[in-house]
């Protein structure tokens, strides 16, 4: 995909308006990692983020999708319409360990670069502000809602360990499996009690047992939120939260068959019952479209960063995302930038650590310019954008 004159001086345009906000951003950045705020509780990194916005002339729209932190911010009108999509929610007790600061200060800036080529390009340049990835699917829960319906390319960027173009994720279930027994009193008449903090323990043990026979890709994960209130009562309630992951939709289907058999053993050797809640909406693995995957793979390589080879890149699950749901519906893409975390991985403190240093810094101009130049490329390249707007058209007439 060889840039024309017309379509490098349109880069360069983008980069010089990034490159004027960059200490802004840096700001934004570190001002989002000071405030780690939950999942739809996320405020005033709402508000941080929309100030830079709304001064450059964005037209916005908040609470979408019923969501009180889920917003809009559009600028320009041309036919297409180009998403880039910024997390914001932390980690309880480890703040930005997934370094969502970086996502939204990196989303405005590539937004700020486009606007200043928006109407060059033909471009309407929409910065979604997404909730609750981290527990609660915002992307999810606004696709559903419509907020997506006019997007004909969607983009991110996200913190790691290394640079990963073609970043893969797992499906993920997010369950709730509360047991219910029988209070008694453990020593006076234990036998009057039914223990669901003894059916936790049935269920840990076989899910323990099943994990030996998982499908590459499958993983079970959890934590007891609720094991009982003294040792001296037969617990009458206990729950586990679990996540179930998996390469894809369909082996989690599989998954969860194969996991509720061991919920339910729980319940029925200890003469409980039990019941299941979803907690969030199921993430879907990510499908990053191929041809903004490549272009961004030159753009971020043209920064002088070094991303692990393709071929490797389908080793390298990164957890789950909400943005998968957004990739098997929109062509879109959700790379990984480099940071230097001393060696740490994300969701661990000594990540949240590093996400406000110098290389968290670059990650967020770096992420920014390649996002925009990625745009840009795609833009300008008129097989690419036919594409693109022939998916939109396809897609809406799906919808109505």
């Amino acid at each position: 995909m060889a840039p024309s004159r017309t379509g490098e001086l349109t880069a360069t345009a983008s980069d010089t308006a990034i490159v004027a906000a960059s200490d802004e951003l840096i700001g934004l950045s570190h001002a989002i990692h000071a405030e780690p705020e939950l999942a739809f509780a996320e405020m005033r990194s709402v508000a941080k983020v929309l100030a830079p916005l709304v001064e450059r002339g964005f037209a916005v729209t908040t609470g979408i999708a019923g969501l009180s932190t889920a917003f809009r911010a559009v600028y320009g009108s041309g036919p297409l319409t180009v998403g880039i999509c910024a997390e914001y929610d932390a980690l309880p007790e480890i703040g930005h360990a997934c370094g969502h600061n970086i996502i939204a200060a990196s989303a405005v800036g590539a937004a700020l670069g486009l606007a200043a080529v928006a109407d060059a390009l033909g471009l309407t340049v929409v910065v979604l502000g997404t909730p609750a990835e981290e527990s609660g699917g915002g992307k999810v829960l606004m696709l559903e809602a419509g907020a997506f319906d006019d997007i004909a390319m969607a983009m991110m960027v996200h913190p790691g360990p290394a640079d990963i173009v073609g970043a893969r994720s797992l499906a993920l279930a997010d369950l709730a499996i509360v047991f219910h027994g029988r209070e008694a009193h453990a020593s006076a008449a234990p036998e009057l009690g039914r223990n669901a903090g003894d059916a936790v323990t049935v269920t840990q043990v076989a899910v323990g047992l099943l994990r030996q026979h998982l499908r590459p890709g499958q993983q079970l994960h959890g934590i007891v939120s609720d094991g009982g209130v003294a040792p001296n009562i037969v617990p009458g309630r206990a729950e586990l939260l679990y996540y179930l992951r998996a390469a894809d939709f369909g082996s989690l289907d599989d998954l969860m068959r194969r996991a509720k058999a061991c919920f339910e053993a729980g319940a029925l050797a200890t003469g409980c019952t039990h019941d299941i809640r979803t907690l969030a909406p199921t993430y879907t693995e990510l499908t990053p479209d191929p041809v903004l995957s490549a272009a961004y793979r030159a753009q971020i390589t043209g920064l002088g960063r070094v991303p692990i080879a393709p071929e490797l890149e389908v080793l390298r699950p990164l957890g789950s995302t909400d943005m998968g749901n957004v990739t098997n519906v929109i062509p879109g893409i959700h790379p990984v930038i480099g940071i230097d975390a001393g060696g740490a991985a994300t969701h661990q403190p000594e990540f949240a650590a590093a996400a406000v240093n110098a290389s968290a810094d670059r990650a967020v101009l770096d992420g920014a310019l390649a996002l925009a130049r990625t745009a840009v490329a795609i833009a300008g390249d008129e097989v690419h954008r036919d594409r693109l707007l022939q998916r939109l058209i396809d897609r809406q007439e799906d919808i109505r």
